[in-house]
C-alpha cells in the first residue's frame, strides 16, 4: 500500500506507524469538568467504521511527520493524505 506523502511523494506504508482515528488529535481537556469520563471515552470507546475513514499515521522511517490519511477501510484504497499540522478539526471530528 502506498501513502501519498504531501512532501515526499508516494511512500510504502511499511515506513509508517498507524495510530488510529484522526479524531485522536482532539484530546479532551484534562482540567475540564467531567474530564475523567471524557478521557475514558477517548481512550476506550472507539468506532471501527467500514468505508471511508480519516486516520492518523506517523512517518517513523522517514521525515517523522504526522499525516492524516483518508482511506477506505473496506478496499484499503488511499484517497488522500495531508500533514496533520495543516488540518483543522472541528468539534473533535476528523
Amino acid at each position: 500500500m502506498l501513502i501519498p506523502h504531501p512532501l515526499l511523494g508516494p511512500r510504502d506504508a511499511q515506513e509508517f506507524t498507524y495510530l488510529g482515528d484522526a479524531r485522536l488529535i482532539a484530546r479532551p481537556d484534562g482540567m475540564a469538568e467531567g474530564a475523567e469520563a471524557a478521557f475514558a471515552e477517548y481512550v476506550y470507546l472507539r468506532d471501527n467504521p467500514a468505508g471511508v475513514h480519516r486516520e492518523l499515521w506517523f512517518h517513523e522511517q522517514g521525515d517523522r511527520s504526522w499525516l492524516i490519511v483518508t482511506r477506505d477501510t473496506v478496499t484499503h484504497r488511499i484517497l488522500g493524505a495531508e500533514l496533520a499540522r495543516d488540518v483543522k478539526l472541528k468539534g473533535g471530528a476528523a
